[in-house]
This record gives C-alpha cells, structure tokens and sequence, in this order.
C-alpha cells in the first residue's frame, strides 16, 4: 500500500470514527453491508400464502410479534423492485430480517442478498415442521452456523459449551459500580469488529472504523473475538441479572483490523490505533493482531500516550519474541492471560508482563446468530484491564493516562510473591482496589516524559527537577548571604525539596513522571 493511498483511507477512517462518536446509536433496520439474521420466504402450499405472523411463530415462537418484524423490513426494497408494506401476505424469494432471537432451521447468518435465491436453495417454509435431528441456529444453538459471504467463509470464534463465570467473580467489579460503571468513556477495541446489533450492547457501540477495507464501519463482526473483548469491557447484564462487563456504562469503538482472512500490516495497524486516538477514545485495546514491537505500531502507542490515552496491549509471547522488553513503549500496560489455577496462557517473554487478568476459558458474548462465547487468548486479559482503566478514569478524572496505568499495577494482587522476573508482574488485577485506594503521591496529574529527559528508579528524578532543585538551592544560598549581611536572626525555610511528598512540584513547575508500570521496564 503506498503512503498516498494510506493517507487517503485513514483520513476517510478518521471522518467514520469522528462521525460515530457523535452517533454511536445502532441503526434498527439493516444497511446493504451489514450482518443480520434473516429467513427466505417460500410458497406455504396455502392460497393465502405467507404472512409475518407465520414467520414470527416458526421463528420467535410468538405470532404476536409480527409488528417487530414489520417495523424491520418495511421500507426496505427485496430482489423483485417491490416493497413490504402489509404484513399480511409475503412474496416467495423476498428476504425477511429477523431478531437477534431468531431460531430454527432455515435462519440464516450473513449479509442481506440482493438477488433472488436459487431454485435450489434450502429454504424452509415456515409452516413446515423441523426436520428431525436438524441443527438449531441463534441463541441455545450447540454449534454456530458457518457465514457464507463475498471472497469466501466467515468461520465464528469458538461458541460457549460449558461457560464458565469465574473471570467476573474473581474480579468482582461490581463492588464498585455504586461508584463508578465506567460513564463517560471511550473504549476502542482494536481487533475484528464488534456486532453492535446485540441486545447487550445496544447503545455502547459507536460505528469505528473497517482498516482492512477502508470502510466506514466496525460495528459488525466475523470472527467474534472482537465482540467478546467488547462484552468484557462493557456488555450491560440482561433483564433478571446474568453476564455484564467489567465497565458497563463505557461506549465501545471498534477498530477491524481482521476479519477471516490475515490481519493488516504494522503500518495498517498502527493507523488503527491513530484513528482510535483521534476518534476521542480514552481507553485503547489491542487484541492480538496488533505487533506492538513493531517500530511504527510504537510510535502510534506513543502518540496516543501522549495525548493522556491509557493503551493496553498483550504481553510479546514465544522465542520470536526474545529481547522484547527493551521494545515496547514504557508507559503501555502489558498484560498476560491466566487460568483460573493460575496458569498462564502463553509463555510470556521475561520481564514483559505488567500485570495479569482472566485469559483462559472466559465466557462472553457471541456474534448474532451463535450461542454465548467462550474462549482463550490473552486479548481476553487486555479487555479486562481496559475495562479496569475505564473504571478508574471515570472514578478519578484528574489522573493522568499514565497514572491510571500506574494505579492499575500498583493495586494489583501478588501472585506468588510476583519476583523480578515474574510471569505475573505485579499480580492480578483488582478493579476495586484500583479505585478506591488512596495512593499518596498522587497530588497532580502526571503527563509522560518529553522526549530528551532521563529518569531515575523511583520515576521522581528528570532533567528538568534537578533544574529545579539546583535552582532553588542558589535561592536558598543567595538568602542565607542577605540575613548575614543584614544581621537577622535565620530561620530554616518552610517547604524545601526534602520536605515535599514525592510527586509534589511548586505551582508551575513541570511534573515529575512515575516510573514505568512494569517492574522490569
């Protein structure tokens, strides 16, 4: 790709991100790109021919919800020029949208065809009993139906078989949500997308950005791991309690980098996380696709810490990944996936690993048309921190990115007694910890370094304080010369460098950056 095509596409990507802030509602009815559960009408064998109520018994169990699908169709033209404006008779080969509830054999998961189906086509009509030992499609279905589209097939992430909850109840966010739920902030998930027409997440997904097509939208999904990261962070719990994320008043901003086929390049990736950072986003995610060693994908991370976003990635994993450290970007917080005996998911390359959350057999949210999910992968760990980082940034709005990611570690749980070294860095992480307790040197916000500064152990000591501090001594020096000469009674001053709390600077002063978040970085 050259660099004028890469400008071209990312300033389209940055319009679509900034345009989905500012409507980050779902659209009701499909759109000629989008993916939805729809149903073929076929002849019925009856001279009134079918009607939505038929649809709506065969496929919702409930004919008294033919309005809804109504309200999703009319309007909309079918293969044949003609539009639905009765619910009373159907034309055969027309296409019918369904909930996101839809069940039963002749449910169909992709995008809505524009031409009439093949004779040969497998439709069933909705008057037609089930066949014995067919499949069920949607919600409760075992396995999730294969998406046939354009340049091939659409292969859902694993689907949920024996879900487990234990990733939320070791986390326990809720203990804080009376406090903060997450409101106000922006969340990108850089990854396949995210389905934004899932009841769960109604309202908390804007449209983002497509990178591999240079599309104007995120908001479907293919492969569902983008979907899942985005029901960790911010999925709203169900009528009658059940799963919910760990942020659930947090907007989701999904950035495709992947749909069924490679992933884009560094440079595409590191596009991703610029229009993530220029779409307003507060919070970024990155899930696996993204090479955060790469020197271009750095600077993007370093971009974007430097507008005080907070970026969290996987930790590098494998031998390919040796030395791996010394690359990464020093306030991005690096998180590794573990089981729940505490296990790791991955090999993580030493001294990477800031942190750690649930990354193995994580239950969440699956695509339309499939069961709930349930999956492994360290992403499913960065979703989980993301979450956290929204939390505490809505709980406390003066911290700086790089003191939330600070907050994040310092507060984590030790595990094992977390060594130097250690595949857990400094534990697992705890949301509530990171929001209520007190750290001391948290005065003011604290911006990351500006290139051409040195820090010292500890994250006080720069360039431009030990200005300051040789400075005030010269003060303090010129002082006691004029009470000598002047014959006054000295007195020690109030308020000397050895007397402030860490991290206190005079008004005006530049501030001193804390240490980077992983204890071997």
């Amino acid at each position: 790709m050259t660099l004028r095509s890469t400008r071209r596409w990312v300033v389209a990507g940055l319009v679509a991100a900034l345009l989905a802030v500012l409507a980050p509602a779902v659209p009701a009815t499909a759109t000629a790109d989008e993916y939805v559960l729809y149903a073929t009408v076929t002849a019925s064998g009856s001279s009134d021919g079918q009607t939505l109520a038929d649809i709506a018994e065969r496929y919702l169990g409930d004919a008294g919800r033919a309005g809804e699908l109504f309200n999703l169709n009319s309007g909309r033209k079918q293969p044949d020029g003609k539009e639905l404006t009765t619910p009373d008779r159907l034309t055969p080969g027309w296409y019918i949208v369904l909930p996101w509830d839809a069940v039963g054999p002749g449910v169909q998961y992709g995008i809505l065809p524009t031409q009439p189906p093949a004779p040969s086509a497998s439709s069933v009509s909705p008057s037609a009993p089930t066949a014995p030992g067919t499949p069920p499609v949607g919600p409760g279905a075992v396995d999730p139906p294969p998406v046939s589209r354009p340049g091939g097939k659409c292969v859902a992430a694993t689907v949920a078989s024996d879900p487990s909850t234990w990733a939320t109840t070791r986390l326990a966010a809720d203990r804080v949500w009376p406090r903060t739920r997450g409101a106000g902030q922006m969340v990108a998930v850089v990854d396949s997308g995210v389905d934004g027409r899932l009841p769960q997440l109604a309202g908390r997904v804007a449209q983002g950005a497509d990178i591999v097509t240079g599309g104007r939208r995120g908001d479907t999904d293919c492969l569902g791991t983008g979907t899942a990261m985005a029901g960790l962070i911010a999925a709203a719990a169900p009528p009658g309690g059940g799963f919910a994320g760990i942020a659930p008043d947090a907007v989701v901003l999904p950035i495709r980098i992947v749909t069924d086929g490679e992933p884009v390049g560094p440079a595409d990736q590191a596009a991703a996380i610029e229009v993530a950072a220029s779409a307003g986003a507060t919070v970024i995610a990155l899930g696996d696709h993204v090479k955060v060693t790469d020197e271009g994908v750095r600077r993007a991370i370093d971009q974007a810490l430097s507008r005080d976003i907070v970026v969290v990635a996987g930790a590098p994993a494998g031998a390919e990944n040796a030395g791996a450290a010394a690359l990464l970007p020093e306030y991005l917080l690096s998180v590794g996936g573990v089981s729940a005996d505490g296990k790791a998911a991955e090999e993580y390359t030493t001294d990477t690993v800031d942190v750690v959350a649930p990354g193995v057999n994580i239950a969440s949210l699956g695509i339309t048309g499939t069961k709930g999910f349930v999956g492994s992968g360290t992403r499913y760990a960065v979703a989980l921190a993301a979450g956290e980082a929204a939390l505490v940034r809505a709980a406390h709005p003066r911290l700086s990115a790089v003191q939330v990611a600070r907050r994040i570690v310092l507060t984590a749980d030790e595990m094992g007694g977390t060594p130097a070294g250690s595949p857990y860095g400094h534990g697992m992480v705890d949301p509530e910890a990171a929001v209520i307790e007190d750290l001391p040197d948290e005065t003011e916000p604290v911006p990351p370094e500006s290139p051409g500064t040195t820090s010292e152990a500890g994250g006080v000591g720069t360039v431009t304080q030990i200005a300051i501090l040789l400075t005030m001594l010269a003060a303090l020096v010129a002082g006691a010369l004029l009470v000598i000469r002047l014959r006054r009674s000295a007195r020690r001053p109030h308020g000397t460098p050895g007397d402030r709390p860490v991290g206190a600077e005079p008004a005006g002063d530049p501030e001193p950056a804390p240490s980077p978040p992983s204890g071997g970085r």
